[in-house]
């Protein structure tokens, strides 16, 4: 009741709001942006200095994934229940003790001295740090009225594309000018600012502590089974052959009785742990499916570059950085553009040029080549930061433009969630279509370079006599680096494949946008009803 009398309460101010925002509310509102800024930056932060953590943890190959892997899973759970916390404690105290608790956590992850340390403190930070994401959307839509959308939701879909984007620039940095432990100590600072502020000065609205009674203990628990559960499967699956290999097996079995418990104790019970009558909104569900697969786009193509520049390049992870913050500053340059468009256009329109931008850019990647730098990655990356930022502003305003203010805390965690479910799901698929390709491209190229290919033969007689001349087994290095010339060759491919491939996607996103009516109250007139 509380909660509907709040929002009730909101959107009666609204139209006095629009003369006047109030300075405390203005001030909790950007403390909560850099808390949500932290928490999604701290996923892709240490991907780029994965070797630096393991060498400093004397961690071996198969553990170190482990680092990103349980801050993952951990945050997936978090996400989607934060909304009912929000309801239960408030948004005061939600946000504030993650902000302090995610502080903490990274305090320790920065004196882990062993990768299991390293593991559990990934994990309270991930659990933490998912209760920041979603309040900062359901506050902007709450305490910002309508007129003020096309300037608010940019700065939330800039910072929810651009701290994945730059994690790996910002860690490339941090570890090479300072250590590993810096990508942790860094948020220590922020950290305690933001508890701080949000503390004092968030008030949009008041604990309803009596729902802890009704709270569904079995939902969350299915809820927490079902996602890490997922979550683990799709990490891991690749790696692990999939179902031949028994844990994954264990996990997805585990994956499918949770998610029946879950499903149905979120239709039956009075107080679900997620509110899953959102998707009922229709412009929700789609907004919710387009969030799905830009996090394909947007987790897939920062874990891509930064392996081709990795595997392909032998960049380090400063490197890797330097060159993928093209993407990062195009986001940023692109979000005030981003957000008078969206006063002005259509959001069907923007999202169509978003989407094309997008697909222009990986179809462009399509035809890479071992030689490709910088500069051959320069066009294709603004065409990316560019479509990203085109895409969520109205992604955004279609999702939670519509929602009635009660909803809006629980619709905001699904929408967050379904955003991260697109990437692991992104990665799993793309990681998967890497391997399998990248064999059947070896075959096929192992099947030329044989004895009755004449330049096969040419290259090897070569090869062969300008290492007899040095005094070494001409023959069998030849035969190992033609060996390891088919290889890189074949993973090259695969990687075209899988661009393609995402072009197809982007292209077909196209299509579902022609599909969608037209959203009331998001766009040229910019009164959200």
């Amino acid at each position: 009741m509380a909660a509907t009398a709040t929002a009730g309460s909101v959107a009666a101010a609204a139209p006095k709001v629009e003369e006047h925002m109030d300075p405390k509310r203005l001030i909790a509102f950007f403390a909560m942006v850099v808390g949500m800024f932290m928490a999604i930056l701290d996923i892709q932060i240490v991907s780029a200095s994965l070797a630096e953590i393991q060498a400093g943890l004397s961690a071996g190959s198969d553990e170190i994934g482990w680092v990103q892997t349980s801050y993952l899973i951990a945050e997936v759970i978090m996400i989607p229940l934060s909304g009912t916390l929000a309801r239960i404690v408030s948004t005061r105290v939600l946000f504030s003790v993650s902000a302090a608790g995610f502080t903490a956590a990274s305090a320790l992850a920065a004196t882990a001295t062993n990768i299991d340390q390293m593991i559990v403190y990934r994990a309270i930070q991930g659990f933490i740090g998912g209760g920041m994401i979603p309040s900062v959307f359901a506050a902007a839509f709450t305490i910002f009225p309508p007129s003020k959308r096309n300037i608010v939701s940019p700065i939330i879909g800039l910072i929810a594309t651009l701290a994945p984007t730059i994690g790996p620039t910002v860690g490339g940095y941090l570890s090479h000018a300072f250590s590993w432990h810096w990508l942790f100590l860094v948020n220590v600072i922020p950290g305690i600012i933001v508890a701080t502020l949000t503390w004092t000065f968030i008030d949009f609205d008041k604990p309803e502590l009596g729902l802890f009674k009704k709270f569904d203990w079995w939902g969350l628990a299915s809820m927490a089974i079902f996602l890490g559960s997922l979550e683990y499967v799709l990490e891991e699956g690749n790696a692990n052959d999939w179902f031949n290999d028994e844990h994954i097996v264990m996990g997805a079995v585990a994956t499918v009785i949770a998610a029946v418990i879950f499903f149905y104790r979120a239709f039956k019970v009075e107080f679900p742990v997620v509110d899953l009558r959102a998707f009922a909104n229709r412009n929700f569900a789609f907004g919710s499916m387009f969030s799905f697969v830009m996090g394909i786009g947007l987790y897939g193509l920062t874990y891509l570059y930064p392996l081709y520049l990795g595997r392909i390049r032998g960049y380090d992870s400063l490197m890797i950085g330097e060159t993928m913050f093209v993407s990062g500053l195009a986001m940023f340059l692109t979000a005030p553009v981003a957000g008078i468009l969206s006063g002005k256009l259509d959001p069907r329109v923007l999202m169509t040029i978003g989407f094309a931008s997008f697909a222009s850019g990986t179809w462009i990647m399509g035809h890479l080549t071992a030689d490709w730098d910088f500069y051959e990655l320069f066009i294709p990356q603004i065409l990316r930061g560019v479509g990203l930022m085109l895409c969520m502003v109205p992604i955004n305003n279609i999702a939670l433009g519509t929602m009635p203010p009660a909803r809006m805390r629980g619709a905001s965690g699904l929408f967050n969630l379904t955003r991260n479910l697109g990437g692991a799901v992104g990665l799993a698929v793309i990681n998967t279509i890497l391997t399998q390709r990248q064999d059947l491209h070896y075959a096929r190229l192992s099947e030329h370079i044989q004895w009755g290919n004449p330049e096969a033969m040419e290259r090897f007689n070569n090869m062969a006599a300008n290492f007899n001349a040095h005094g070494l087994d001409g023959a069998t290095i030849a035969i190992k680096q033609l060996a390891a010339m088919a290889q890189k060759q074949a993973v090259i491919l695969s990687f075209s494949d899988v661009f393609v491939i995402l072009t197809v996607l982007f292209l077909s996103l196209i299509l579902g946008v022609m599909m969608i009516k037209k959203p009331q109250g998001v766009g040229p007139s910019g009164s959200g009803h």
